[in-house]
This record gives structure tokens, sequence and C-alpha cells, in this order.
């Protein structure tokens, strides 16, 4: 093949994805492997090394893939990396962490939220356009700094940049990203200094900052496939955001939801909103951020029913695709309110700051399928609320369209098409990963931004 391929790379709370592209975007192959996480006493974190092994599985199995197709030999021209937002890694100079990432829907960090300083939490939301909650990895790093960890002296990195890094990349912060830790004062466009302060970190804790698809050098690790060596690489950025882009989701005055461990409300904005409005919208847990999109902005609403869902499939030992379907067709033959008298089953922890299956079952008769259910409609009271809370600030939103892993739930679509304006599902199995390629197509193209100062050859 004459014209290189694009590849994305998507770091997921629940897969590793890869998706291979044309230049023109037409989806060739892709691979997937489960997010290496591990649980222990503490929570849920990922180890550095774990993660880079799953990586190198996931690509190697796409190259394989590529080889069984009239792309035999083809190369990867660029690859781009999105993925979940809070999760990090402390690093030192060598580029090995102190630490395992923390999941972003760990709970560690209760005691660090209550002893955090009064006037830093009355400003915190205004500046930053996020809700201060132990989610925030301004809390995990004070947990981390609690327990052992020195802080100072080392640097930061997202779970998607560090992936880039690790192919080969040069050491960076992905805009999108960035402003999810916390650290950020919006409207100075730079580190708060009084956070750094109170965490004992200065602005050395932060690499560069560089926009999503700046070219980061070129993919040199020695455990790569053939097809992607030499690749050059980019963070793309926040998962939802960037397949909110690869959804088509501009500021046209719809709703992109993404569904997967978090189930995601993005809105797109042409110009930002006021401290006092990201302060009133982050009493509702939405944040107010940069896009992938270099000059917007979005608000993010999200609720963690993604998770509780996965928690009620594991509780009814439902670990499988051909379960989850039968599932799915037994919910469909229930009424949407369920065939049991209103509150016989009733479900909670979807709020972004819970997080924790609540579940309360007062009649006979609750099978899998109730309760499955009764998450749903737990889904959409909560989504409700937060809908309310957006359209207090901006005119109501006209559509919605619906992508990820739950989307394949006939009940799902039933359930949302109740509470999201006109809504469409997208048919698009990976549409991060997806998001991800059309980004690296970018680094291929006349209007591939300049790779930043000392960019590996």
């Amino acid at each position: 093949m004459s014209a290189p391929l694009v590849a994305g790379l998507d770091i997921g709370s629940t897969n590793v994805k890869v998706q291979i592209t044309d230049l023109d975007g037409r989806e060739i192959v892709g691979a997937d492997r489960p997010t290496p996480w591990r649980v222990d006493a503490n929570g849920t974190a990922l180890e550095q090394e774990s993660l880079r092994r799953t990586i190198e599985e996931v690509l190697h199995e796409a190259a394989g893939r590529l080889e069984k197709q009239e792309y035999a030999g083809a190369s990867v021209g660029a690859l781009a990396v999105a993925g979940m937002g809070e999760s990090g890694f402390v690093l030192d100079d060598a580029g090995a962490a102190l630490a395992p990432a923390i999941a972003w829907f760990d709970a560690r960090g209760a005691e660090q939220l209550d002893a955090f300083p009064s006037t830093l939490r009355a400003e915190f939301a205004a500046r930053t356009g996020l809700p201060l909650g132990v989610q925030v990895p301004v809390i995990k790093l004070l947990w981390l700094r609690d327990n052992g960890i020195q802080l100072q002296g080392q640097q930061w990195q997202n779970v998607p940049e560090y992936a880039a890094a690790a192919l080969g990349g040069r050491r960076a912060l992905e805009r999108s990203l960035t402003a999810r830790l916390g650290l950020i004062d919006q409207d100075a466009e730079g580190p708060w200094a009084d956070l750094l302060a109170h965490i004992g970190i200065d602005a050395s804790f932060l690499p560069p900052v560089v926009d999503s698809a700046t070219d980061l050098g070129g993919a040199n690790a020695d455990w790569l496939p053939a097809a992607f060596a030499g690749a050059r690489l980019a963070v793309a950025g926040h998962d939802h955001l960037v397949a909110a882009t690869a959804g088509g989701a501009t500021a046209d005055g719809r709703y992109y939801g993404s569904f997967g461990t978090a189930e995601v409300l993005v809105r797109v904005l042409d110009t930002p909103l006021s401290a006092d409005a990201r302060a009133r919208l982050a009493e509702f847990f939405i944040n107010h951020v940069p896009h992938v999109e270099a000059g917007r902005y979005v608000l993010v609403a999200g609720v963690k029913t993604g998770l509780i869902m996965r928690r009620i499939l594991h509780l009814a030992g439902i670990t499988d695709r051909e379960a989850r379907d039968r599932l799915d067709r037994e919910v469909m033959a229930l009424p949407v309110e369920g065939s049991l008298p209103r509150g016989a089953v009733t479900v909670g922890g979807a709020r972004n700051d819970d997080g924790i299956l609540a579940l309360r079952v007062a009649h006979d008769g609750a099978g899998p399928a109730e309760v499955f259910a009764a998450a749903l409609r737990h889904g959409n009271d909560e989504l409700a609320r937060l809908i309310e809370a957006m359209d207090r600030e901006l005119p109501p939103a006209t559509g919605s369209v619906l992508a990820g892993g739950w989307v394949g739930m006939n009940s799902v679509g039933r359930a949302r098409s109740l509470v999201l304006p006109d809504l469409h599902l997208s048919t698009r199995a990976q549409d991060t990963a997806y998001g991800a390629a059309l980004t690296a197509a970018r680094l291929l193209t006349t209007n591939s931004p300049t790779p930043i100062e000392g960019e590996n050859p």
C-alpha cells in the first residue's frame, strides 16, 4: 500500500482499544484487551508495566490482523492516543512511576478532601471549572503525598499521555486532559499557584501543555510491531471529547453521550461561561473545561451509571455478551417502569460523588431484569437533574447522539430516549479510538501542527 495508515489508541476505563483506519477514515482492523486494573486494600489502580504490556499486546494483535488482509506490509504513519482523564502517574526523570495510577472512580482521598483549606475550597470550582471531590486528581495527589510519595521534583502524566511517551513520544500534557487535574486556573490559563503551594509542588510538576494533535515525535519503543515503528505520535485528548468530535457533535445545540464505565453528556461551547456559571454547574458535578478543539469549551456532565450497571451484571453472574444480550431481551419484555409495584426495587450510587452500588429490594420477584431496569431508571433520574442544571445556563439542547459499549443493549436506548432529546444511537463500536485515528490523520496532512521543540527525531 502506498498511502500510510493511521491508528487511534484508546486507554479506556474498561478496555484498551486500537483502531486502524486509512486517511479517509475507513475502518480497517481493531483490537482490544481489558484494562489491567489491580484491586487491593487501598482501592483500584493501574500498574505502569501492566499498562505497557497491555498496549503492546493490543498493537501486536492489530498488526497481526492487518497482515491477514490486503494491507499486509502496510505501515501506520501516525498514531494518536485518547483515554480516560483523572488518572495518571507521578514519574521520575527516568520515566518510572513512583506509584500506580489511581482509578478516577477510586474513592480514596476522603480525609484529604475534608482537610482541604476553606479558602481554596471556596474558589475551586470557579477557577478550575471542576467540582471538588475525591475524583479530582488534586485530592489523589494529596493522598499520595500523605502516604509517603515525594511529589516535588517529579512530573505528572495522565494515562493517555504516558502511553504516548511509552511508545517513544516526548513527555507532554494535552490541554483537555490537563484541565481535569484541578491544578489549572481557567481565567489565568495556567497553574493555580496557591494550590500548587498547598500540595507542595511547583509548576515544574507539569510538563509542557500542548494542544490535541501536536506532533510529539516518532514511535521507537523496541517492543513495537513493525507496522507501527516510526509512526508520528500525538495525544488526541480526553476520551469523551474525542468521541464527541468523531460523532459529529459540535456547537450546534446537541448533546453527545458517551456511555461506558462513566455515562457522560458533552455540550460543546463556542465561548466559555463565566466563573459564576462554572461555580453553579459544579454544584451538580458538571465540568466546564477546554475542548480538544482549540478555542472551544465543553460542559461535561457525568454519572457513574455504567459502573453501577456493570456491578449489577457481576452480581447476577453475567460476564459474557451472550448472557448480557439475554438479559437485555428480558428487560425489553418488561415495561420501562418494571412489572413490580413502584418502589419494589430501587438502585442508587450513580451520582459522580458516589459510585457505590446501593440496591434495595422490597418485594418478591425481583430478578436480574427488574434490578437492571431499576438501574436504567436511576440513570434517567440522574441525567434529568444534570440536564435541568445545564438548561439554566444555556438554551436547551435540541438533539443528542449516544455512543459507547452499553448502546448495544436495546433497553439502554429505550430508557435514554425518555430523557435525551431527539436521540440517535451511534452504530460505531469504538467512537473514541476512531476519533483518535482521525486525530492521527491530521499529523499526515498539510494542516499538521508543528512538532514541539525538542521532539524525538
